[in-house]
């Protein structure tokens, strides 16, 4: 891709995000993303539909990131697969904090997490274990609860200002996903 365009795109990512930073997703008008982003109304709609598209193609393109981090370079590519994968994601949630906070606190975006949860139980449906004391558990519910206790664990985290390390929020996770037999 041209780089003025991705210069282009990041301006007006980063112009977008700084306002849901301020005021809740219905408010912010393209005019007011153009002007931040210094660049015209028309540049904006060359690039985005409409502020909707936008907004979708930002979650994408972090949760994208997000799951593709979790695999470090060299690495095996299965999610939530080694304590090595899950820090790479948790400290790629921590060099991303500003927009993963934004997201989550800003009250026009519900969508942002039930992505995340897709996201997360297409990725434990390759990971359950039906041995042990799982056997009597039903897919589909062991895979809704973990799915749904990871991101709650990481949406309190992340809106709470990251009170623990990466590397202690990791550690905790693994225990948890052990007692699951992951």
């Amino acid at each position: 891709m041209d780089r003025r365009i991705q210069k282009t795109r990041n301006a007006i990512n980063e112009a977008f995000i700084g306002l849901m930073a301020e005021k809740n997703f219905e408010q912010i008008t393209i005019n007011e993303i153009a002007d931040r982003a210094d660049v015209h109304r028309g540049t904006v709609y060359l690039h985005y539909v409409d502020k909707h598209d936008l907004l979708e193609k930002c979650i994408e393109m972090h949760l994208n990131q997000l799951f593709q981090n979790q695999c470090p370079p060299g690495g095996d590519t299965e999610h939530f697969s080694s304590k090595d994968s899950m820090l790479h994601m948790f400290e790629y949630l921590e060099q991303h904090a500003f927009f993963y906070s934004t997201i989550l606190t800003n009250k026009g975006i519900p969508a942002f997490r039930k992505r995340l949860l897709d996201m997360a139980k297409n990725s434990l449906s390759e990971q359950i274990n039906k041995s042990g004391s799982n056997q009597n558990i039903q897919n589909e519910v062991l895979i809704q609860f973990l799915a749904s206790a990871g991101v709650g664990v990481i949406e309190w985290w992340i809106t709470n200002s990251m009170p623990y390390p990466a590397k202690d929020m990791v550690e905790e996770f693994w225990q948890l996903l052990e007692r699951f037999q992951l």
